[in-house]
């Protein structure tokens, strides 16, 4: 049940993501990628609130807490799992990881879209 709501989730959350996307905010800051922006800045905002109202505040089955977080929220922005990854390591003061952890995955996630450009070229 759970791979379900997973699957459930994750679909709502790639149709939001992909309504966003071809949504007038395409476009309006010229070539600043506003739609993944908002995404992404929205999908951080949605887990930190959906860990707390989701796991503290509201007695909800696993299964929803699943299809929100993981579905819903993990098809629309895996960056709102790396910032929430990030603060959990601050929270248990290992800033050395967390900032590690940022940095790297920014800079190496850079590298790698320009290395897969480049061996997707070659191809």
């Amino acid at each position: 049940m759970k791979i379900v709501s997973v699957a459930i989730g994750g679909a709502f959350g790639a149709v939001a993501r992909y309504l966003i996307n071809i949504s007038p905010l395409n476009g309006a800051l010229g070539k600043f990628p506003l739609p993944t922006f908002v995404i992404n800045v929205a999908g951080c905002f949605l887990i930190g609130l959906c860990l707390i109202l989701l796991t503290d505040k509201w007695d909800v089955s696993e299964n929803l807490r699943m299809a929100v977080v993981v579905g819903f929220l993990g098809a629309f922005t895996t960056f709102s799992t790396f910032e929430a990854e990030i603060y959990g390591l601050m929270r248990e003061q290992q800033l050395v990881a967390a900032l590690a952890y940022l940095a790297l995955s920014v800079l190496l996630g850079f590298i790698g879209v320009v290395g897969g450009i480049s061996v997707g070229r070659r191809l």
